[in-house]
């Protein structure tokens, strides 16, 4: 049996990308395609394809919004998230809105394909690559573990240093605090120094404006 994917992302090339990526595959054929929140939900729930491949980030909203619509059309269809932000908030958002995998737009398009033949087999049941990396960081009182050096850079990416700054303050290569950097957000489950911030905040890794001296 065919599988049909519907593939909703604002931009054309990855799509293309993508619908080639489908097409090499035996079982699966790509029927339609959508670039905005609005045209994704309505295609998705006229069509209902058995998978939607939704980006979380588009022109007219957020790619959410598609899910919720999708989910509350059909029980029965695989939505696998695409994004390129793969923070754990935007993972248990997208498992919080019914969505059956979560996949960064870095993964190789085999990792996708994959993710869509488990989303049109088990709808309800969430997968991704660092699902249980990310419930051990949400269940773990104590939050990650950070080493000396990785508190330090904490602290001075808290203060608004950049990269060079911090190199120069520890005295050590732009590389080396790159590395730092990746670490610390690969613990605190952060896409993006925004988020780094806010986790560490919430998880007492940094100090409250009331305790600053």
């Amino acid at each position: 049996m065919t599988i049909t994917v519907l593939l909703a992302d604002d931009l054309e090339l990855l799509r293309e990308g993508l619908r080639r990526a489908f097409e090499r595959e035996d079982g699966l054929e790509v029927v339609a395609e959508a670039a905005s929140v609005a045209e994704a939900s309505a295609v998705g729930c006229k069509l209902t394809p058995d998978v939607s491949i939704v980006d979380l980030r588009l022109p007219d909203g957020n790619g959410l919004e598609i899910v919720r619509a999708l989910r509350a059309h059909s029980a029965d269809m695989g939505i696998v998230v695409l994004t390129m932000y793969g923070g754990d908030t935007q993972l248990f958002d997208a498992l919080e809105a019914g969505a059956s995998a979560f996949v960064p737009k870095s993964a190789p398009a085999e990792e996708i394909v994959a993710a869509a033949r488990h989303a049109a087999a088990s709808p309800q049941s969430f997968t991704s690559a660092d699902l249980a990396e990310a419930m051990k960081r949400r269940m773990s009182p104590q939050g990650p573990q950070l080493s000396p050096r990785e508190r330090e850079v904490l602290l001075l990416l808290a203060d608004g240093l950049g990269v060079s700054q911090i190199s120069r303050q520890l005295f050590i290569s732009d590389s080396t605090t790159k590395t730092h950097i990746s670490k610390l957000y690969e613990k605190l489950g952060a896409a993006n120094r925004a988020q780094a911030l806010m986790t560490a905040l919430k998880l007492g890794l940094l100090p409250q404006a009331d305790d600053a001296p």
